[in-house]
């Protein structure tokens, strides 16, 4: 019996795996497009990931060991919430850094800075337009399912509109993830903008977190701590290892 269940269970994923692709490949191409400022460097790809895997075991353990609200579902929610929060955050806060980063610019390469901003913001006026699709489809799916076609017309509209979903929201999530991982292309105006705006970000949705969640998380007070704080520090560490790295291997300087 447990092995139709899981033939069965197979049966009904294998057929979403390449549609999960195609809107994962359609994600990066639009969010993940390096330009000429864009400074490819294995080993800041290799300690990234490290540091995400051991974040999120740490996290993992934590709750693990002393619990959360909600249980495990409420952890799911609160990592889709932040997946949608960050490029939102990123769009609001992220203008002020860009125009700080290019003031900071010596004069002379302001100009040339300012006119690459045509990528990111092609990449943000993408993502808005994403979020602003999905919430028209659903919200006219509701609409339309709510009128009486009679059971066949009803139940096609339904099909197609989950046919339709299927693709879509696991574009928005993959979307979501691109656009905050690669700082929707500012790559493009200069190769140090993604890490000086990764480390904006992660405190901003450190804050967040802590105004949506109502408090710290529980445990004893060094846990607590080093969970509000493990993350954030974690990642501005190793941003500011990457702008040095940047700057003694590649010649990247925002001053001269």
């Amino acid at each position: 019996m447990r092995r139709r269940r899981s033939g069965c269970g197979f049966l009904f994923v294998s057929p979403l795996i390449p549609v999960i692709r195609s809107a994962r490949r359609r994600a990066e191409a639009i969010f993940n497009q390096p330009g000429a400022g864009h400074i490819p460097d294995p080993l800041v790809s290799k300690v990234q990931l490290w540091r995400a895997l051991v974040g999120a075991t740490a996290t993992l353990y934590l709750i693990y060991a002393y619990g959360a609200d909600d249980g495990w579902s409420g952890v799911a929610n609160d990592g889709v919430v932040k997946l949608i929060m960050a490029p939102i955050l990123l769009i609001i806060t992220g203008p002020l850094v860009v125009m700080g980063f290019i003031r900071y610019a010596p004069a002379e390469h302001r100009p040339v800075l300012r006119s690459r901003l045509r990528a990111p913001l092609k990449a943000v006026g993408w993502y808005v337009g994403i979020l602003v699709g999905v919430v028209l489809v659903l919200v006219g799916s509701a609409l339309i399912l709510k009128q009486n076609y009679g059971t066949l017309i009803n139940g096609l509209i339904a099909l197609a509109l989950l046919i339709g979903l299927i693709w879509l929201l696991p574009f928005m999530l993959f979307s979501s993830a691109y656009a905050a991982r690669y700082a929707f292309n500012t790559s493009n105006v200069h190769a140090a903008l993604p890490a000086a705006l990764t480390v904006v970000l992660v405190w901003e949705l450190m804050l967040s977190s802590l105004a949506l969640d109502g408090g710290l998380p529980h445990g004893p007070p060094a846990a607590q701590w080093c969970a509000v704080l493990g993350g954030p520090i974690s990642v501005t560490a190793v941003a500011l290892w990457e702008l040095h790295r940047m700057r003694t291997r590649y010649g990247v300087r925002v001053r001269v």
